[in-house]
């Protein structure tokens, strides 16, 4: 049987979907913002004005497209920024999250969209999860 035919390992799956060992796992910055800012042309209030726009962006999802988190606005860490996931259910209407400090990025977040992803960390690596997100944060996925 030819290599072509086999079918794929968990670890051969996860590197094709990019999310092989060598992929870094924290959305978390480690760099001070005046650095950050470099990469951001140097101006804090239009990259601001500029994501607050792509949260007003919405896309009609339904389940079976596959999605990514929109430049700039991921506020997890599941799926890695740039990979798929594909949507499971749209939520109408949407679950508020419940964390109960307001000071927490998930206070009162419209999680609107189910989606499902390879997990990508032990223990259960290569498993199909699912999460609840909110739907102005993700596009359409396209492989570039």
């Amino acid at each position: 049987m030819s290599r072509k035919n086999q079918p794929l390992s968990s670890k051969d799956l996860l590197h094709r979907l990019g999310l092989g060992d060598d992929q870094p796992d924290s959305l978390l910055q480690d760099e001070p913002l005046d650095s950050l800012l470099d990469d951001l042309d140097g101006d804090l209030g239009a990259v601001l004005r500029a994501r607050q726009q792509q949260m007003q962006v919405t896309h009609a999802f339904k389940p079976g497209d596959l999605v990514r988190w929109k430049p700039g606005l991921a506020n997890r860490r599941c799926p890695r920024n740039g990979t798929p996931a594909v949507v499971m259910e749209v939520l109408d209407p949407p679950i508020m999250d419940n964390a109960p400090e307001s000071g927490s990025t998930y206070f009162r977040e419209p999680l609107s969209l189910v989606i499902g992803l390879i997990w990508d960390r032990n223990p259960n690596r290569g498993d199909f999860v699912t999460f609840h997100v909110d739907g102005r944060r993700f596009e359409p996925w396209t492989q570039d």
